[in-house]
């Protein structure tokens, strides 16, 4: 008999555990979400819609480009001259409008609008330049085409001279696994929001 009540005691203490678990894991779980949306947030979504959806850009990495360039800062300012919320310089600006036959002023980068839509313009021609690798298409983004073209053509850094294996700057190495851990990110955050496009 005592046997018995004790393991009927074991099994509720047992049973109290597990549903204590669940609750704390619960809360955490859904809690650490609400986290992680507040620090990786979908703003400017009409404008990122309808640039990834022109451009054939993935949502979750025009997001994660924007949350790593600028924090959807639309006045963020570089020390290497990038302006906007996407952080182009002027330069990739005016060759970029080269291939969108328009001509608009440098400030235009600080309107969300433009300066999104020329993000989804720059990385789509960068992933068609880049065979659709999203880490090379990144670096790209980061340290400039010729760059990652020079790095591309050195065997020490791209074994196939298509995809970098290895990064050989610091700077731009943090800023593709940035880019990259962000878009993971989104993409388990807001799975129903980017399924449409990626």
């Amino acid at each position: 008999m005592k046997n018995r009540r004790k393991r009927i005691a074991a099994g509720k203490l047992a049973a109290l555990t597990l549903s204590f678990v669940l609750v704390i894991g619960s809360a955490v779980f859904f809690g650490g979400r609400a986290v992680l949306r507040a620090v990786f947030p979908l703003e400017y979504t009409s404008e990122v819609e309808a640039a990834a959806d022109e451009y054939d850009v993935p949502r979750a990495l025009l997001y994660a480009v924007l949350h790593t360039e600028s924090g959807f800062d639309p006045n963020a300012e570089s020390h290497a001259g990038a302006l906007g919320i996407s952080q182009i310089t002027p330069e990739t600006f005016e060759w970029l409008q080269t291939r969108t036959d328009e001509t608009l002023p440098t400030d235009a980068l600080y309107e969300p609008e433009t300066a999104i839509r020329y993000a989804a313009v720059f990385l789509d021609l960068l992933l068609t330049e880049f065979d659709g690798d999203i880490p090379t298409a990144v670096a790209a983004y980061h340290a400039g085409r010729g760059q990652v073209n020079n790095w591309l053509s050195d065997t020490r850094y791209s074994a196939d001279g298509k995809t970098l294996d290895v990064i050989p700057t610091s700077a731009t190495n943090h800023y593709v696994y940035k880019v990259q851990r962000a878009m993971r990110i989104y993409q388990n955050l807001y799975k129903e929001e980017l399924d449409s496009n990626g």
